[in-house]
């Protein structure tokens, strides 16, 4: 006869332990900065739960498994557990968590329902419904086990016995230990007896088991002449009884009579220090195993995605029939797909979402996947279906080639959706759904962006005001008011002095001339740049006049009001890496220049603060998705020409980790690719400091006929015959602008490919001449491409193409330095880009370049504002005009987004409406709340 104990148990605990340390190690050097999570949560402060407690505390340290106590009072109630334990359940730093038993609450507290409001998958005590039910069916790889029962097994198995065929016997029927271990033994294939306090042939039942396992809870209720010779004895029980010969009066005792027992069993585990010590390396086995699960459901760039299938129909019906028709997932379907956690979601409606920006802190360690920029030749006022490209191509690589993709693709404003464009979800089988969420409010960025820019218009008119009507002492007393006698700076007033000069932290302290300093701001009015936005279009407010009531005291000047897209506050959304560098960015906007010359910021406002929390919610990108599925993020939306016209920095680097290293990521960039894809290398590429691998060039029949001399192509108006029958030749001369956009492509070192995006009118022989002009023009390759008829089908070839090219060499490069003077880098874009002989700048422009260097603004970027439907600076001018001086009217700076631009010809910022706006065919059904018409 020999006992647990003698068998080397304490051996076989450190076994375990080493084994499941081990784990863990294996876990942090191949997921660096995870850590197994353990969280117990206690109720009240009873001394023995203090000590059970503190010994899985323990034993988690030793193992590497990162253990949270949380310790409610014993006043806590039911809802206060439950809402603890909700919080748990969504926590993803927590793998496993128990409530520890009994709850030491003075209120009444449903134990039954505590336990069943944990999480089955962080139920490592396995004591919810789900996980008893499962293990009661034998589910025994999908579930928890008790730690008791579970420890039980361990120990058994260590005796070499073979459990199966084995008749076992179980004294006590609880839910932690008795009924679990029952079912355990069971699916182990032992035949199984379950006794209890009540069985009147107890000590008969007992005799006949060759494994026995007491979990009754009464002291040494089994006698050692009762079990048969030769039995394995588990003894899980833990009682006090009286013993004058120790300090305490009593001592530790089994449910066995352990110096009788041990006589008959061939192994028996002693009390204290047998099964106890074993049920919690068990618990600590259960929330590795948990962790271990998570890993392998949530590993970054392991995609378990459902697609959903389209139905084509002939003819294709209209965009909003289509997206209707469409039924999408839950989005918070997708994010899970996508792998995504639960409190890095903010659900807006069952179709849009809001990602945290603290996904990116979590997958800090994981590989970039391969990054896509879409852009297209020098388009029709039509567009020539860069969107719908998008679209199609992340369909064709994810629903068809099942490739981890993610479409990334800037918000449309409101203005031109009830103007003349319509809607920019793409088109067609390849939309962004929702469309009309897509196309309206979505989930307010715009207009969060709205409240800001207004925000920063009205504090300069009210700071003029306020300086021409005050005295330098009346108008400090009011910035820096006396509260309860005490005066102190904001910090964003500290801020001011610091950059005026003054070391100084007391407002008693300053001197007048330091005072006079300080609280005026002294804007000349000429120079304000910084107008009021609005996202409608409305050509009469271009020009107007404020300040004109009475209150006012005679203050007035002209103003204008620009769309809400072309605010700098857009371009900082699309640039900024996050919350900090958004408001950091926004401090240094300028606004004007003093009397003096000097530049006057957003933090000399003193508004920076109070726009980044406007701008709070506006930085997480919104998660939608395609009509197959596919995941999109919608986020930010910078005019094209005063802007650079890309999505978000922080969509695209979200999305690139979430692909993982084979994935792709695709994105779109502005107008053609002398505008947008220019811009998105020598500006967003710049500040992200990602890498594209592919350039996809977007090319239709129709352009290339327009620019080989064509008629004009005009919105609303048919086209004219040459564009609906074959024309070799007009295809063929106007080919020198796709020559031109991939050499500008190529320019940047990246492979390019080129999607024909086919049309009805277009024939077999047009289609085959564009795709051979561009791979004699150095393409990687060029493929016609249906999507727009046939969804993801239509753009396999592309998509197949844009895989091969994403293994070619890539050697990326700016264009130029930032350090070259403001002139030198205009005239770079203009003569490599445009194909321009040289610039002119006009007096305007000239001062301007001066004043920039004199203010340190020469060493940022260029963005070029210019048209987007032609080469050069003259929208008439097609195909690849050469021999032209590009004339620059003016320069203004964008310093907060971080650019340069430089005005070419005459532009406004300010669309209008036309004649039949888009709005006459919108329209909302009242029964069933849908919107019709919106294209």
């Amino acid at each position: 006869t020999s006992t647990l104990y003698l068998f080397s148990f304490f051996s076989l605990f450190r076994q375990v332990r080493d084994r499941l340390k081990q784990q863990v190690l294996e876990m942090t050097e191949k997921f660096p900065g995870f850590r197994p999570g353990l969280a117990i949560l206690q109720v009240g402060n009873r001394d023995d739960s203090n000590l059970y407690i503190n010994m899985k505390l323990k034993a988690a340290a030793e193992i590497g498994i990162s253990a949270n106590h949380i310790k409610l009072p014993n006043t806590a109630t039911e809802a206060d557990v439950l809402k603890c334990i909700a919080s748990l359940n969504s926590d993803p730093a927590v793998h496993g968590f128990i409530v520890q038993l009994p709850l030491d609450s003075n209120k009444p507290i449903n134990t039954e329902k505590i336990t069943n409001a944990v999480a089955p998958e962080k139920d490592v005590d396995g004591l919810s419904s789900i996980n008893a039910g499962k293990l009661s069916r034998g589910d025994l790889g999908d579930c928890f086990i008790p730690c008791t029962p579970k420890g039980c097994m361990e120990l058994i198995r260590q005796t070499g016995v073979q459990v199966a065929g084995k008749r076992a016997v179980v004294i006590g029927r609880s839910k932690i230990v008795g009924a679990p271990m029952h079912d355990l033994l069971l699916w182990n294939n032992a035949t199984v007896t379950t006794c209890h306090s009540k069985t009147s042939t107890l000590a008969e039942e007992v005799g006949k088991a060759d494994i026995l396992v007491v979990a009754a809870g009464r002291a040494e209720m089994v006698k050692g002449e009762w079990i048969k010779p030769g039995a394995i004895v588990i003894d899980c029980g833990i009682n006090h009884v009286p013993d004058s010969t120790k300090a305490s009066g009593k001592r530790v005792v089994g449910d066995v009579a352990y110096s009788s027992a041990k006589e008959k069993a061939s192994f028996i585990t002693p009390v204290p220090g047998g099964v106890g010590p074993m049920t919690v390396a068990m618990l600590m086995q259960s929330t590795v195993e948990s962790a271990q699960r998570f890993l392998e459901k949530f590993q970054p760039g392991k995609w378990t995605i459902q697609y959903n299938q389209l139905t084509l129909k002939m003819p294709v019906p209209s965009d909003i029939e289509i997206s209707q028709s469409c039924i999408p997932k839950p989005i918070d379907q997708v994010a899970k797909e996508v792998g995504l956690f639960p409190d890095e979601v903010e659900l807006y409606g069952q179709t849009k979402a809001k990602v945290q920006l603290s996904v990116l802190k979590r997958l800090q360690n994981q590989p970039d996947g391969k990054y896509v920029v879409v852009t297209g030749i020098t388009p029709t006022p039509l567009g020539e279906g860069k969107s719908t490209t998008t679209v199609g191509l992340v369909q064709a690589l994810g629903a068809h080639l099942h490739q981890n993709v993610f479409a990334c693709v800037r918000q449309p404003s409101q203005g031109p959706t009830f103007g003349i464009k319509g809607g920019a979800a793409g088109g067609g089988y390849c939309q962004v759904v929702p469309m009309e969420e897509f196309n309206l409010h979505l989930t307010g960025d715009i207009h969060a962006i709205t409240a800001a820019n207004n925000l920063v218009a009205a504090a300069i008119d009210a700071r003029m005001f306020h300086e021409l009507t005050q005295t330098d002492q009346a108008l400090y007393n009011r910035l820096v008011p006396s509260v309860n006698g005490v005066r102190k700076f904001s910090d964003i007033q500290i801020r001011r002095l610091q950059k005026l000069g003054p070391n100084k932290t007391d407002p008693m302290a300053l001197t007048k001339e330091e005072v006079n300093a300080f609280v005026r701001l002294d804007i000349d009015p000429g120079t304000i740049t910084w107008q009021r936005v609005l996202d409608t279009n409305d050509r009469f407010l271009r020009k107007i006049t404020i300040g004109q009531s009475v209150t006012e005291k005679g203050f007035s000047r002209t103003a204008q009001f620009d769309i809400t897209v072309s605010s700098e506050i857009m371009a900082v959304l699309a640039l900024a890496d996050g919350l900090e560098d958004m408001k950091k960015r926004f401090g240094r906007m300028v606004v004007a220049c003093s009397k003096k010359g000097q530049p006057v910021t957003a933090d000399d406002l003193g508004v920076t603060g109070a726009l980044a929390v406007l701008m709070k919610d506006a930085i997480k990108p919104n998660l939608m998705q395609t009509l197959e599925g596919t995941p999109v993020f919608v986020h930010a939306g910078p005019f094209a020409n005063i802007a650079h016209g890309n999505s978000s920095v922080l969509a695209d680097k979200i999305a690139l980790k979430l692909v993982g290293k084979d994935g792709f990521v695709v994105t779109e960039a502005g107008f053609g690719a002398d505008i947008g894809m220019e811009k998105f290398f020598n500006i967003k590429c710049r500040y992200s400091g990602l890498r594209p691998h592919v350039v996809v060039l977007v090319a239709t029949v129709r352009a290339l006929k327009m620019h080989g001399g064509g008629p004009a192509v005009t919105a609303g108006v048919p086209l004219p015959k040459e564009y609906t029958e074959e024309n070799l030749q007009l295809v063929a001369k106007g080919c020198s602008n796709l020559n031109k956009q991939i050499q500008n492509a190529r320019m940047f070192g990246v492979p390019v490919v080129v999607a024909v995006n086919a049309f009805k009118t277009d024939t077999k022989a047009e289609l085959a001449l564009v795709v051979q002009h561009a791979k004699e023009a150095g393409a990687f390759d060029a493929v016609e491409c249906t999507h727009w008829a046939e969804g993801g089908k239509g753009a396999l070839a592309l998509a197949r193409a844009v895989q091969r090219a994403s293994q070619a060499p890539s050697n990326f490069r700016f264009l130029y330095n930032v350090e070259l003077p403001v002139v030198d880098k205009i005239r770079l874009i203009a003569q490599q880009v445009y194909g321009a002989k040289d610039i002119e700048l006009l007096p305007e422009a000239q001062e301007k370049v001066a004043v920039y260097t004199k203010q340190g603004f020469g060493n940022l970027p260029i963005c070029m504002a210019k048209t987007h439907l032609s080469l050069s600076h003259d929208p008439e001018q097609k195909g690849a005009p050469t021999g032209f001086v590009l004339p620059i009217r003016d320069i203004r700076a964008s310093v907060g987004a971080g650019f340069l631009y430089p005005l070419v010809g005459t532009m406004s910022t300010m669309p209008g409406l036309p004649t039949r706006p888009c709005f006459y065919d919108i329209d909302l059904d009242p029964v069933s709340g849908e919107v019709n018409g919106l294209f």
